[in-house]
């Protein structure tokens, strides 16, 4: 799992799981803070804040009390061994 700041400022988190490669906004949006910093536990992203935790697959938040939504995910495509991540 790393973080990765892109041109213009936004941040990424990159993780690889079971082979693929996923990646989501890296700014949590219920406190801000950046989730490649947190842990990653079997397929959930926990942001080191608050612990809310998101599913790394399709960004879905999988804990409770829902005090966030749910984290904007990318598309991303491995190339020759280059990660290619589609960014809007």
């Amino acid at each position: 799992m790393r973080g990765h700041r892109l041109p213009g400022g936004a941040y990424l988190c990159l993780i690889r799981l079971d082979g693929a490669v996923h990646a989501l906004d890296d700014t949590c949006n219920h406190a801000g803070c950046l989730l490649s910093a947190g842990k990653l536990r079997d397929h959930q992203v926990v942001c080191p804040c608050h612990e809310m935790t998101f599913d790394v697959r399709n960004g879905a938040l999988t804990c409770s009390p829902r005090l966030c939504q749910d984290q904007k995910t990318y598309l991303v495509e491995v190339v020759d061994g280059e990660v290619w991540v589609e960014v809007e």
